[in-house]
């Protein structure tokens, strides 16, 4: 019996295990189809002259975005960039990182901006130059900073693991955690 039991643990260990190896799993294949996934955004130049991405969503299409800029008179007007061009601009800035000489990969403070390719480089980079070199920019903690500076879209908000930052966990009567978010009213029994 003593054999059967410990047997049964093994089991329930080893499921666990497995379980919690398929949601790491999956979260990181989430992460990467995310930064791998096509983009359609809309990027609007500041006062001071730098961009940010404005509105960001996913799409099935190629990669394509609407710059709005000042014009001499100070009107706002509207350009539509293909995916040629986006890629373009992203090795352009490529290769100044590569270099050292890109604001992307420098320390500093990115929510006011950065300049246009640099802007499409923290956004896109994985759909955009392959994922290789999407995941090698981001393990720059320099770019992954100044890239989440850069994109003040809703959709970006929403897709990073930052987005949980809010709430607060507290266990529960079972041993788990319950997270409540600050913008959710959720209530918990038994804890």
């Amino acid at each position: 019996m003593k054999h059967i039991s410990s047997l049964a643990s093994g089991v329930a260990l080893g499921s666990a295990g497995v379980i919690m190896m398929s949601v790491l799993s999956g979260c990181e294949a989430q992460q990467q189809e995310q930064q791998q996934q096509n983009r359609f955004l809309v990027i609007e130049q500041q006062a001071n002259g730098k961009y940010i991405v404005a509105e960001e969503m996913p799409t099935d299409g190629p990669n394509r975005a609407i710059i709005r800029e000042k014009d001499a008179n100070g009107d706002t007007v509207e350009r539509f960039m293909s995916e040629e061009e986006m890629k373009a601009l992203a090795e352009q800035e490529y290769k100044k990182v590569q270099d050292g000489t890109s604001e992307t990969v420098k320390g500093g403070d990115s929510s006011a901006g950065m300049g246009l390719a640099g802007t499409i480089l923290a956004v896109a980079a994985g759909s955009l130059l392959g994922n290789m070199i999407g995941n090698a920019l981001m393990n720059n903690k320099n770019f992954a900073k100044n890239s989440a500076g850069a994109n003040k879209s809703a959709y970006s908000r929403s897709a990073s693991p930052s987005a949980s930052k809010s709430s607060s966990s507290k266990k529960s009567f079972f041993g788990g955690t319950n997270t409540k978010s600050s913008t959710q009213g959720s209530r918990s029994y038994g804890g």
